[in-house]
């Protein structure tokens, strides 16, 4: 699967919050603030993964249909692959 800049480009945000929690860190920054950025750099990587399952799923399908392939194996990989993730 080729990756857009789109991800790339979240994923690179992300690094930049990792790197913000470090500093935090090494400023002796309160628990609950470092804390609370780790949960959102968190909830960043979770919407990275369902943005990268999603689209290739899309194109997983679409290539499935043109093939005649069934694709009911594919959505289950998929979910499966996300609820592991958690």
């Amino acid at each position: 699967m080729e990756y857009n800049q789109q991800i790339k480009n979240r994923l690179r945000r992300i690094e930049g919050q990792i790197k913000g929690v470090l500093s935090m860190m090494e400023q002796g920054k309160d628990c609950r603030d470092v804390v609370t950025q780790l949960s959102a750099a968190r909830s960043a990587i979770d919407r990275a993964m369902g943005v990268v399952v999603s689209e290739n799923l899309e194109h997983c399908v679409r290539e499935s249909i043109q093939n005649g392939e069934e694709t009911d194996n594919l959505v289950k990989e998929a979910v499966t692959l996300l609820v592991k993730s958690r």
